[in-house]
């Protein structure tokens, strides 16, 4: 299942404009975290088109932990001029190569999209499993929220609506707090062989982009503990 997280947004009609796109493109679920107050006779209900009979009334308030501890996480970002390989956004999927990663995976994914002004921060970035960003002219490559909301649920919406974008029983991606866990024990892991602490946060970022792409099933998340355990052992000894 496929969730919609809007994170600080300042404008309700943004909110509202977000919940309309998730009408017309099958997504059902959306969580807000900070909200601002969405009355039912002000323009995000305004906005929302027939989503204020159901996805708008429906959607929940959840702290930005819930979101990644419970969710394989994908954030929207804008394209910028800076060096992608020295940015918490790199490596990046753009929406439609976003689709083609997801078809097929059996997981609870959360699309988190950002505030108005600054989007999401980079310390957010970082704790996320995938970045997407939306292609755009250079002359003026951002968009605003309600645009990318709208364009990135148009390229997914097979992940709603397809009915045949069946899950590959072979690739049952791992429980959320499972790989959290991994993540934690990599870390760890890392600072007992005594890994350069100042290189320490990018190789996480990026340990954290590898695996949000991989979609790790149980066994291999098992497996891959297995192995840090293994080097936990060795280091214990020497």
């Amino acid at each position: 299942m496929s969730s919609v997280v809007v994170v600080g947004a300042e404008t309700p009609g943004n909110v509202g404009t977000i919940a309309r796109a998730m009408k017309n493109f099958g997504f059902s679920e959306l969580l807000l975290v900070d909200p601002p107050e969405l009355d039912p006779d002000g323009e995000a209900y305004g906005f929302a088109g027939q989503a204020r009979e159901d996805v708008l009334p429906n959607a929940e308030t959840v702290s930005f932990e819930e979101v990644v501890e419970g969710f394989h996480t994908v954030g929207f970002t804008a394209t910028t001029n800076e060096d992608a390989r020295k940015h918490v956004r790199f490596p990046f999927r753009t929406p439609e190569e976003l689709a083609e990663d997801l078809s097929g995976v059996e997981a609870d994914v959360a699309l988190v999209f950002g505030r108005e002004r600054v989007g999401l921060t980079n310390e957010e970035l970082a704790r996320l499993d995938q970045i997407c960003a939306i292609p755009a002219s250079a002359d003026y490559p951002v968009l605003n929220l309600g645009q990318a909301a709208t364009v990135a649920l148009y390229e997914l919406r097979g992940l709603a609506m397809g009915d045949s974008q069946l899950p590959d029983v072979e690739h049952e991606r791992a429980d959320e707090p499972e790989i959290e866990r991994f993540y934690d024990r990599f870390d760890e892991t890392l600072r007992a062989v005594g890994y350069p602490e100042g290189k320490r946060p990018k190789t996480m970022r990026l340990v954290r982009r590898l695996v949000g792409r991989a979609h790790p099933t149980d066994r291999e998340i098992t497996t891959l503990h297995g192995v840090l355990r293994a080097i936990e052992r060795a280091t214990r000894e020497r």
